[in-house]
């Protein structure tokens, strides 16, 4: 049996801790650098064009350097790739709205004028 302290076994000084050694990475060096966090695409869509989805996408794009720095790379990859998708569906979604609401107003001021024009005076 094992105490862990026995004043007859020498000193282990130096020795490392439990787990991995400070800043060192799990699998390996990195497999090359940061992959784009898309942060501006992801601001320009949420003030210009899709709120929901352009919060969606900011946070995505800001847990990429997290995940890189705790040394998930393919986690930091993927945050990457969503915060673009999330991005870019937004704004396609800005630009088929504000389409949609041009045509609207459109229709609306042709049939407004249209019934005006053909309303009798009598």
């Amino acid at each position: 049996m094992s105490y862990p302290y026995d004043p007859n076994q020498p000193p282990n000084y130096g020795q490392g801790g439990y787990g991995q050694p400070y800043g060192a990475y799990v699998g390996g060096p990195p497999p090359g650098p940061e992959p784009d966090n898309n942060l501006v695409w992801a601001i320009l869509t949420t003030l210009l064009c899709c709120l929901p989805l352009g919060i969606v996408a900011i946070v995505k794009s800001t847990s990429v350097s997290k995940l890189w720095a705790a040394g998930d790379f393919a986690g930091a990859q993927k945050a990457a790739d969503d915060a673009k998708k999330w991005a870019m569906w937004g704004a396609i979604a800005g630009v088929v709205g504000s389409i949609l609401i041009v045509v609207a107003y459109v229709l609306f001021f042709v049939v407004l004028f249209g019934t005006a024009a053909t309303t009798s005076t009598y």
